[in-house]
């Protein structure tokens, strides 16, 4: 789809829209298909989180969208939507890409050639130089390193790579520098990098916001490479997004003995590539197919118009009782209730803005509440 620059207005919308509670990246583009405009969606969405069973739906205030725009603009930052021509490519076409992210220092380096390189915190002294090893390859193949400046792994690949091109993720807010003794790194990374959030400034990071910083670290990226990586640890995650993206994955053998390696070893059980040098990766890379700025719609209603109360009453009775917290796509809801598509996506909409259901990857929704459970 053509790609144009966002309007100052349509900017404060579309800030609006995305900071509002309950409006995640899905919805924020099923809003935007629905209503064309972000304008049109904020005026909506109070009526349909009504209609979902929330009494209220409070819109972030004008004023804190232009305080935000402000505090952008002062550090020297931009703010770019996925429509823009500036949004990376790669990352716009994921299903759950960022409406809007913040960048910091270089811009152009999202439009070259990247990998992702993660790992362990705690790595070892031979990780870090592995990590160093393949960023200065890679580099000097014209690759950009993307990782998500923790300590480690990230910092080594970072450091490393500084002179080429490298790209931070952060789970904050862009001018957020975390953990702190990376400092010195988040300033050289200004300078001679480029820093990337689609957190508000002044966030400060927590647990549940690293998976999301993590689809964009693979989102950016052709690739990942795992250098050391425990089992069930943030890399891996990391790896799994790739690999739900379409892009490459690749792992760093290592020690049976030591437990930072158990994470990479599976994966390469798993049928990642086994890599040991930069042109291990080089070899099954390919430059991605010129990307559409939006995914597949998921959505087969087109412009949003308003339904009778009469047919959606019914249909919410129906959609609620057939949930439950275990994750369930929306196309076998539609089979399953036997309505019409555009009936149940626009009650999802509705409960999903009033905070009784959440999206999962894979087009999936589940209820709001108790943790899932399966029988063995």
């Amino acid at each position: 789809m053509p790609r144009s620059p966002l309007t100052l207005n349509e900017k404060r919308n579309w800030l609006r829209l995305a900071r509002t509670e309950n409006v995640g990246p899905i919805t924020f583009r099923q809003l935007l298909r629905r209503f064309e405009t972000a304008a049109a969606a904020l005026d909506a969405i109070p009526q349909m989180a009504r209609h979902g069973g929330r009494k209220t739906l409070t819109l972030p205030s004008i004023a804190s969208v232009d305080d935000e725009l402000a505090r952008i603009e002062k550090i020297g930052a931009s703010l770019i939507g996925f429509k823009e021509p500036d949004y990376p490519e790669s990352l716009a076409a994921i299903e759950d890409a960022p409406p809007l992210i913040t960048i910091r220092g270089h811009a152009s380096l999202l439009k070259k050639r990247a990998i992702g390189v993660v790992g362990a915190r705690n790595a070892s002294l031979n990780g870090r130089k592995m990590a160093e090893l393949l960023a200065r390859q890679l580099g000097k193949e014209g690759i950009v390193i993307v990782s998500g400046m923790a300590r480690g792994i990230d910092a080594a690949a970072h450091a490393a790579s500084l002179e080429t091109g490298t790209v931070a993720v952060l789970a904050g807010g862009v001018d957020v520098v975390y953990p702190e003794e990376n400092k010195k790194l988040y300033e050289q990374l200004v300078d001679c990098g480029c820093i990337v959030s689609d957190m508000p400034l002044g966030l400060e990071p927590f647990s549940k916001l690293f998976p999301r910083r993590n689809r964009i670290i693979s989102g950016l990226s052709l690739g990942v490479v795992v250098v050391e990586a425990a089992l069930q640890s943030g890399s891996l995650i990391t790896a799994k997004l790739a690999l739900d993206q379409g892009r490459e994955v690749f792992a760093v053998p290592g020690s049976p003995l030591d437990p930072r390696s158990t994470g990479t070893n599976d994966l390469l059980r798993q049928g990642a590539v086994l890599t040991e040098k930069a042109s291990d990766i080089l070899a099954h890379i390919h430059v991605l197919p010129r990307l559409l700025a939006e995914p597949p719609a998921n959505d087969p209603c087109g412009p949003y118009c308003p339904m009778d109360e009469r047919e959606l009453a019914p249909a919410r009775e129906k959609l609620l009782e057939i949930l439950s917290p275990c994750p369930v796509s929306v196309d076998e809801l539609m089979r399953q209730c036997h309505l019409s598509p555009c009936v149940v996506l626009t009650v999802l909409l509705e409960l999903e803005l009033s905070g009784r259901i959440e999206r999962q990857a894979g087009n999936k929704v589940s209820l709001v509440g108790s943790t899932c459970r399966t029988s063995s």
